[in-house]
């Protein structure tokens, strides 16, 4: 059940048909407010600029599957850029995509800039169906039952030869979105949504 549907930015000015999943995105919005999906997008937006290229390296761990390059351009996110990662940090149960928020990948963006790393994020978990969630959820008391994940606004990464907990940091001092900190996994979850710390 889709309780609230955010904005896209990939598809200003498009209809939903047009760019290809609007209406299917935003499961938890209306839990946390309305005003949540632009706090921390305004602030990364800031620090990108609206100019130049945006590029992303990630590789889900469960498939092997990866994507390198750019995902913005002319001042847009590439739809096409946005599709293949989609396809990336889909739900490994699933055998469709579906559309994760690109401000995502300017928040791994601008963290792994600022680490001034050019490795590949880790990606330990993308996009949850709503069942892949309620079913980890059953399974540790860690899970979110109103995980970011089912709204296409989060994922648990790492960087090879990084601490998880500097990771932690520097994205909690950069306020870019959520930070948690899974410390004895070795990874960390970051989300577009507000800027917040566990």
């Amino acid at each position: 059940m889709r309780l609230f549907q955010h904005s896209c930015p990939a598809c200003d000015g498009l209809d939903s048909a047009e760019c290809g999943g609007v209406s299917r995105r935003g499961a938890l919005g209306a839990i946390v407010g309305l005003g949540f999906a632009a706090m921390a997008p305004q602030a990364i937006a800031q620090r990108l600029g609206n100019g130049g290229m945006r590029s992303i390296s990630i590789r889900r761990m469960q498939t092997g599957e990866a994507f390198e390059g750019v995902y913005w351009r002319d001042g847009r996110y590439d739809r096409d850029a946005l599709q293949r990662l989609d396809w990336v940090l889909r739900d490994p149960g699933m055998t469709e995509a579906t559309p994760m928020d690109p401000r995502l990948f300017d928040v791994l963006n601008l963290v792994r800039s600022h680490l001034e790393s050019t490795d590949a994020w880790e990606v330990i978990s993308g996009y949850r169906a709503p069942e892949t969630n309620a079913a980890r959820a059953r399974q540790s008391r860690r899970v979110s039952r109103a995980s970011l994940h089912m709204s296409g606004m989060a994922c648990d990464c790492r960087l090879p030869g990084r601490n998880s907990l500097g990771i932690a940091r520097l994205a909690a001092d950069m306020q870019t979105g959520g930070v948690g900190l899974y410390r004895r996994d070795g990874f960390v979850h970051l989300d577009c949504g507000p800027s917040r710390r566990w």
